[in-house]
């Protein structure tokens, strides 16, 4: 259950793959770089006995990206054995791992989840639950988590609710996962999302459920809906689907542009872009068709090969593009040379006007809290005006949603989400010392 549902969140990370079985005090774990189908063999899965189960795909957002750092991770201490998986990013986990370190703690990862374990296994509680709960309390940032103990499992959100995470049910036995897209595949019934600071214990009682934290005001990643999840997942309550059709819609209201033919930069600009060609009556048509075939790498040949890092996954249909105006609908723009190199492609097929339109606002701030977005000197809005972008990425004009469209279109007020990348407003505070740290914690994976 736990490798198939690992093929349902592939998309939230390619790096590397693991899964820790339990039957009592025995854990096996197994993990390893690469993604699902190349880490776990028939072999590899016999081996790993078990009546429970946690799994991960991980992409890393700070330490390095190595085979030490792979998820869950699988500790031994005075309570027994435990395994953590986390998704997100504790933005203080330097601060405290310097202080651990400087108490005595030896790591054997560069990750942030370790120090959660770290500070549970000093945690003056003889239950695992209780010492846990407290490692927490210390942490700030985001965690959706994953553990299981002898005879129990636990999952847990930070309060601030950044990152999903999921409730199910299959065949009598509760299921956890960061979509509910993993729960259509195995066949298990969405019951309901852990909350903010909630903590859910799951044993042989059945499920259990409390609250430990100090609340703080909600921040869900509204770039979960604009890009990160699948589109057919229920994500902070709604269909990610529905909401990226919604901001399709809101952005043609708001750059409008006279085309022939709308054009979706696959896959997660088809939405955005089906909404905008309902709204505006333009017909919609697959211009680009990705090759969904790649590898975590591939090599280029030569250097003279231009565009080959984006010819290797879209293809131009001629006869769609060929003579048109085109509006390319795309979800972001990063650092602007993919966006500048799709624009091409379009051009080379034959596009008279290329109108390129935004699902988003511009990005102008690296995240914090689990999105592995580039530092801030990288992320071209950053610097640069709408119009400086559009040049750079050679549109005959560019159109960004408005943040006040994204939140109109989202049904949610700035309150309730977390829209740092595209305000630098951080639902947590980042001291100047924190940051510099951080920065620090962060610098060996750049």
């Amino acid at each position: 259950m736990a490798y198939l549902s690992l093929y349902a969140l592939q998309h939230r990370g390619q790096e590397s793959s693991g899964i820790v079985t339990a039957t009592g005090n025995e854990f096996r774990r197994h993990a390893g770089m690469g993604q699902v189908d190349e880490v776990f063999t028939r072999r590899v899965l016999d081996q790993l006995e078990g009546d429970v189960a946690i799994g991960h795909v991980r992409y890393s957002t700070s330490g390095d990206s190595n085979s030490n750092n792979a998820q869950p991770v699988l500790l031994h201490h005075h309570r027994g054995p435990i395994a953590v998986a986390h998704n997100g990013n504790l933005v203080n986990a330097a601060l405290v791992r310097d202080e651990l370190e400087s108490d005595g703690s030896i790591f054997q990862t560069t990750s942030d989840t370790e120090t959660i374990l770290h500070l549970a296994a000093r945690a003056p509680h003889a239950d695992v639950v209780d010492a846990l709960v407290e490692a927490l309390r210390h942490m700030r940032g985001a965690y959706s988590l994953l553990a299981i103990t002898p005879g129990r499992m636990i999952a847990a959100r930070d309060p601030h609710g950044f990152r999903p995470l999921s409730i199910g049910k299959v065949d009598g036995s509760w299921v956890v996962a960061s979509e509910t897209c993993a729960f259509d595949l195995i066949g298990a019934e969405f019951v309901r999302d852990v909350e903010r600071g909630e903590v859910v214990v799951v044993d042989v009682g059945g499920l259990h459920s409390f609250k430990p934290f100090e609340a703080a005001r909600r921040a869900s990643c509204f770039f979960e809906h604009v890009y990160f999840a699948r589109p057919d997942s229920q994500l902070f309550g709604e269909s990610v689907q529905a909401v990226r059709k919604r901001l399709g819609q809101k952005l043609w209201e708001e750059r409008p542009c006279d085309v022939d033919v709308v054009v979706p930069v696959p896959d997660s600009g088809v939405f955005a872009a089906h909404g905008f060609a309902t709204a505006s009556g333009v017909p919609y048509d697959m211009g680009l068709v990705r090759n969904h075939y790649i590898g975590r790498t591939f090599i280029e040949p030569t250097q003279q090969i231009r565009n080959f890092g984006v010819r290797i996954k879209l293809n131009p249909v001629r006869e769609i593009l060929a003579g048109k105006r085109i509006a390319l609908i795309d979800d972001s723009i990063v650092r602007g040379t993919t966006s500048r190199k799709i624009v091409q492609l379009c051009r080379d097929a034959g596009a008279r006007e290329v109108h390129v339109r935004i699902s988003c606002p511009p990005t102008i701030g690296p995240c914090r809290y689990g999105i592995d977005t580039p530092d801030q000197d990288e992320l071209i809005a950053s610097t640069q005006s709408v119009e400086e972008i559009g040049r750079f990425v050679n549109a005959d004009s560019l159109g960004f949603l408005s943040l006040e469209g994204m939140l109109e279109a989202a049904r949610r007020t700035r309150d309730e989400l977390c829209t740092a990348c595209w305000t630098n407003q951080q639902p947590v505070d980042l001291p100047r010392a924190e940051s510099a740290q951080l920065r620090l914690f962060e610098k060996s994976r750049r």
